[in-house]
């Protein structure tokens, strides 16, 4: 019985959607390839849109500078950690082996 009704269900699900195909594929086959609509914008309306695009990559490009500025001077500050802990390690390692001569000769 839910099989059935499942069927019928699925039968009636795809007869709606050919039927849909059916009726709207000659409306879109009318619509431009080029994907314009053929409806033209007002210039005011065009200007405001050309202004919020180019002040919006325009930030984006700043952020882009920031984040590689960052990140070098992060690698900057990475390798100078580096740096000052391999000589902090040498003058350790170096202060052990003189106390332990300190140590040796007493």
């Amino acid at each position: 019985m839910i099989q059935l009704i499942l069927f019928i269900t699925f039968i009636v699900s795809t007869g709606f959607v050919i039927f849909s195909l059916y009726r709207k594929i000659p409306v879109l086959l009318k619509l431009p390839q080029n994907g314009h609509h053929g409806i033209k914008k007002n210039k005011v309306i065009a200007n405001i849109e050309n202004r919020v695009k180019s002040h919006y990559f325009h930030f984006f490009e700043k952020q882009m500078l920031l984040h590689t500025f960052l990140s070098k001077f992060r690698i900057l500050i990475l390798k100078t950690e580096r740096f000052i802990g391999d000589h902090l390690h040498g003058i350790r390692k170096k202060a052990q082996e003189l106390d332990k001569k300190a140590k040796d000769k007493k």
